[in-house]
């Protein structure tokens, strides 16, 4: 099989479909809707290729489109629905998740590291303390989050010295810890203590706790956090009295995965 750096030069490489991905890809939040030409310029194709893959799209039912403007239609959560559906976890770790939101009263999320993000998986939303609106299939960059922390704390030292040199580090805030060598000590640091607690560097006025759900085997499959909004006390409350519960969810979630297989 082709190395993924040459794998585009094979005979295996089917283009069309990698193009009409990235034209998939191209909308989020921030370009929910785009015009033929600002879609061309977004993935780098022609004009023609994005007509042809647009009318396609549309075809199957996964774009829709009002005049000039084209947009992603409701078909296309098939797509990611259709990945969360095949995870036991998602079935596993609702009622647990539930149980723990209701007894801290909190927001708790679980995730997996996918490239330099994190995916949320499943998320029991207790009051917004985002400005984003969070649910199964949002991301966000694992560096700076709690979750993205614990994830990389399962990466080998080497492993994780080649995602830092790789990642898009850039700060979000201005306690976002940004230099790859500073990263390296505190993801470290994570391993050795079983938990992150992150304050601020994601989103000011959002701190998060999260510690890792390991599979069967004793690897690092899944992140869980609840997250706060920052305020006096919430590290204090977050260490003596969030983690014991979070760690004891997490274990149950494990034991429970570890049990479907």
């Amino acid at each position: 099989m082709s190395s993924p750096e040459d794998f585009n030069q094979s005979a295996d490489y089917v283009q069309s479909l990698h193009r009409g991905l990235e034209v998939i890809r191209a909308f989020n939040s921030e370009r929910p809707a785009m015009t033929l030409s600002e879609l061309a310029e977004c993935t780098g194709l022609s004009r023609a290729v994005v007509r042809r893959l647009l009318l396609t799209l549309q075809y199957l039912g996964y774009v829709t489109s009002r005049g000039r403007l084209f947009s992603l239609s409701p078909r296309i959560l098939e797509l990611g629905f259709a990945y969360l559906g095949s995870l036991p976890v998602t079935e596993l770790a609702q009622p647990l998740m539930q149980a723990l939101s209701d007894r801290v009263g909190e927001s708790c999320s679980l995730s997996v590291l996918d490239g330099f993000d994190i995916v949320y998986v499943q998320r029991v939303a207790v009051r917004k303390v985002m400005t984003v609106s969070l649910g199964a299939g949002a991301r966000l960059p694992a560096f700076c989050a709690s979750m993205g922390r614990v994830l990389l704390s399962g990466l080998a030292d080497t492993e994780l010295d080649a995602w830092l040199a790789e990642a898009p580090i850039a700060s979000r805030t201005p306690y976002t810890v940004t230099e790859p060598a500073r990263l390296h000590e505190v993801i470290a640091g994570v391993r050795d203590q079983g938990y992150c607690y992150v304050e601020q560097e994601l989103e000011l006025g959002l701190c998060s706790l999260s510690v890792p759900v390991r599979d069967g085997s004793g690897r690092i499959a899944y992140a869980l956090n609840i997250g706060l909004p920052y305020g006096e006390g919430v590290r204090e409350r977050a260490l003596a009295e969030l983690l014991p519960e979070l760690t004891s969810t997490a274990e149950a979630i494990g034991r429970s995965l570890a049990a479907s297989h």
